[in-house]
């Protein structure tokens, strides 16, 4: 198989799909994969069509993590074990911080390498009966790609360390209850329910979709002073739009607007 069949692009009207397709290895990533993704975020951002991406995994399962038997010939015990960790955080942070806003789909194992690409997406949608979990104590490992920065920022440090320091997994609707996932439905209603949810998101104005997501990337980031002076800059840059005269035009004569994501 080539990467282009282990992680597969899709385009669905305003939608960009991105399936991990190695089921028989619980969707494990490699380096290749990572790269891949990290093509296809530069895609996505670049189609003025594309309005969100959503990330999910064939076979009933979202990703496991970092492919074991790659990670122990290539990396472990060796000079270059940095490499990995550092090709890892890169492209999860380039999830992070795109442009269009993305959505993980979560169903069977979302463990390491796969935790860190949900943490990394702006929400996550999961089965009722998804082991979700960082799990690299369990292997001695430790997780380089956002754990100890972006989970604290989600759920707090206490929850934090019950999740990394005892490798606990839990299901959709418990990872709901710890605010680690925006929603958990059960496993016959897990695509009506992510459908649902991305048409919240498609029918918005990109440009101000990436403005929005940007600076709430950074609430926690700076101070006070700091964020208000950020917030001023955006309320003149959004009102300067041209999906800004958009909005309020089609709102004052009562009909839909179509945005040009500018």
């Amino acid at each position: 198989m080539t990467v282009e069949d282990e992680i597969q692009f899709e385009r669905d009207g305003h939608v960009a799909r991105v399936w991990l397709n190695r089921p028989w290895k619980k969707n494990c990533v490699t380096v290749p994969i990572l790269d891949r993704l990290d093509e296809i975020i530069t895609e996505v951002d670049e189609d003025p069509e594309l309005r969100v991406l959503v990330v999910r995994g064939r076979g009933g399962t979202f990703c496991s993590g970092f492919d074991l038997d790659s990670l122990k010939a290539e990396y472990v015990g060796k000079s270059n074990a940095i490499d990995v960790a550092v090709k890892s955080a890169k492209v999860c942070d380039r999830l992070y911080s795109m442009k269009t806003p993305s959505v993980a789909v979560l169903e069977g194992h979302v463990t390491a390498g796969g935790f860190e690409i949900m943490i990394s997406c702006d929400f996550a949608i999961s089965a009722d009966d998804a082991k979700i979990g960082d799990f690299h104590i369990r292997r001695a490992l430790f997780g380089g790609a956002g754990p100890i920065y972006r989970v604290p920022r989600m759920i707090g440090i206490r929850k934090t360390k019950e999740l990394m320091l005892t490798g606990k997994l839990l299901s959709g609707v418990e990872a709901a209850e710890f605010g680690l996932i925006n929603l958990s439905a059960p496993a016959g209603e897990l695509d009506a329910t992510v459908e649902e949810f991305i048409g919240n998101l498609t029918d918005k104005s990109p440009f101000t979709m990436w403005l929005t997501k940007m600076t709430i990337d950074r609430s926690l980031d700076a101070d006070t002073q700091s964020l208000m002076v950020m917030e001023h800059l955006a309320v003149g840059v959004a009102l300067n739009s041209d999906d800004a005269n958009e909005g309020v035009s089609a709102f004052l004569e009562k009909r839909e607007p179509k945005w040009q994501g500018r």
